[in-house]
């Protein structure tokens, strides 16, 4: 019988406000063991010295510049050669496809399957798992509670066993949620096709070329567990 073990998911999103103006939305999770997590932290901290920034620095896809750029590349990396991490991704295009009433239902209704469509092949009993939000809005604490009860009545987990909680927590406490939203913030870039930022283009680049050329537009085989993507399309009719 496998070992039961603890998994820590570290989940943000993109764009994801119903007006916002911005055609491509995504959401996104980094997840590892809960033993392993310390470890990782460590290492993020220390590549951040080694290039001359704080430890306490917050890594965000909005300060990829080019003076920061090595430093970013040099994340990604760390990412990329860990076997310990793995991202899970969802990406929707274009917003415009979306038609909540012929569906009845809100934007926030959408918004919690996606979220649940983007964890689902994450979980696998017989394992637990903890999930960390970022903090953004004065609505989390309602939001986090409805994402917790969608995943675990969704998984059958009616006495919440299998996630044991879903909690926000804040970006600059945690080098896990930093690297996640540099990894959601190059999703939503290439999907958006900007072009307007070398330093973010670099980061992108260095993904494509790691990981495939389509990594960050295209829905992932079923083998793939170190970046896998799924692009969301309507099926037939407005969703």
């Amino acid at each position: 019988m496998t070992e039961p073990r603890v998994f820590n998911v570290y989940c943000d999103e993109s764009c994801h406000l119903e007006n916002d103006g911005i055609r491509a939305m995504a959401w996104g999770a980094l997840y590892a063991r809960e033993t392993e997590v310390r470890s990782i932290a460590e290492a993020i901290r220390a590549l951040k010295v080694q290039h001359g920034l704080s430890p306490t620095m917050e890594a965000k896809w909005t300060k990829v510049s080019p003076a920061k750029v090595g430093f970013y590349l040099a994340l990604v990396d760390l990412f990329l050669a860990d076997d310990r991490l793995r991202f899970r991704g969802l990406v929707v295009p274009d917003k415009a496809k979306i038609n909540h009433a012929q569906f009845d239902q809100t934007h926030d209704d959408w918004y919690y399957k996606m979220y649940f469509l983007m964890l689902r092949p994450i979980f696998c009993a017989p394992h637990r798992y903890r999930i960390y939000m970022d903090v953004k809005d004065t609505r989390g604490g309602p939001k986090t509670r409805k994402l917790h009860q969608v995943v675990a009545n969704d998984l059958y987990d009616f006495n919440m066993e299998s996630v044991q909680r879903v909690q926000q927590i804040r970006s600059h406490e945690s080098e896990l949620l930093q690297l996640t939203d540099i990894l959601i913030g190059a999703l939503t870039y290439a999907n958006r096709g900007l072009v307007t930022s070398a330093a973010k283009v670099a980061i992108i680049t260095r993904l494509q070329e790691r990981l495939g050329r389509g990594v960050l537009t295209r829905t992932s085989t079923f083998s793939a567990t170190k970046f896998n993507l799924l692009v969301w399309q309507s099926r037939g009719a407005v969703e």
